[in-house]
């Protein structure tokens, strides 16, 4: 996969295009990403020890690898 958590992408397909964020996780099986502040989604959670009042929660969904295109690589502190 050319995306890697860390990445800075830019959306250039779907209802965020334009936008840009780092990739926050790479799920390789399904070609899917999460970007920081792209395709936000509500999730209703309930009452837990985590979240005791529970109530609605925004999140980042998944988009397709296909919908990014990488402005910058994650610089590795490997080498």
């Amino acid at each position: 996969m050319f995306v890697k958590t860390g990445d800075k992408v830019k959306v250039i397909a779907g209802k965020d295009k334009g936008k840009e964020g780092t990739v926050l996780s790479v799920n390789a099986k399904t070609n899917r990403i999460v970007v920081k502040g792209v395709n936000k989604i509500k999730k209703h959670e309930k009452p837990s020890q985590a979240n005791a009042n529970g109530g609605v929660v925004q999140k980042e969904g998944s988009i397709h690898a296909s919908n990014v295109k990488v402005i910058a690589k994650k610089e590795d502190n490997n080498k």
